[in-house]
């Protein structure tokens, strides 16, 4: 197991480990995380009071064999094909879902984009361009953290496309 850096040991995740490390502005939002709830994203909007719109999800995808991040919406879904294209791949698939929690090293509903124990190849959905700043999970059930959309794709190395759907 990884060595927890003194941030970490403190109650940080590695996402806000990243974030602060990189002189990176933004806000932790944490709510009481309800199992029952049928989404976590969903979930996350409402207890935060944010419009779903503002509100990203991070999936994790298998394109042509390797794992890709698409950093979506919570309102709408991820367009496999489009994400394909996004990386220059032919086929993209849902990731298992043990596969995605060893390789970010996050659990499934708190994988955040940022902090992952493999850096993976990210793609932010256009569409987070329209907003000042953004919510993505801080890598934990019910903690969340909102920056903006520039230092997100800066900080990930993301590429920007169309990537979500309504």
């Amino acid at each position: 197991m990884a060595k927890k850096s003194k941030k970490q040991q403190s109650g940080g995740t590695p996402a806000t480990v990243a974030l602060t490390d990189a002189g990176v502005a933004f806000t932790v939002h944490s709510y009481e995380h309800d199992p029952s709830h049928p989404s976590y994203g969903e979930e996350a909007a409402e207890a935060m009071g944010v419009s779903p719109e503002r509100v990203f999800k991070t999936l994790v995808a298998d394109v042509d064999g390797a794992l890709v991040v698409a950093v979506v919406p919570v309102a709408g879904s991820l367009d496999l094909k489009a994400l394909a294209t996004a990386v220059g791949g032919k086929r993209a698939a849902m990731a298992d879902p043990a596969a995605a929690e060893r390789t970010t090293g996050y659990v499934r509903g708190g994988i955040s984009p940022l902090g992952q124990r493999k850096k993976l190849r990210t793609v932010l959905d256009s569409s987070a361009a329209a907003h000042a700043t953004i919510c993505v999970s801080a890598g934990r059930r019910g903690l969340e953290v909102e920056l903006s959309p520039d230092d997100l794709a800066k900080l990930t190395d993301a590429v920007s496309a169309p990537v979500g759907r309504a």
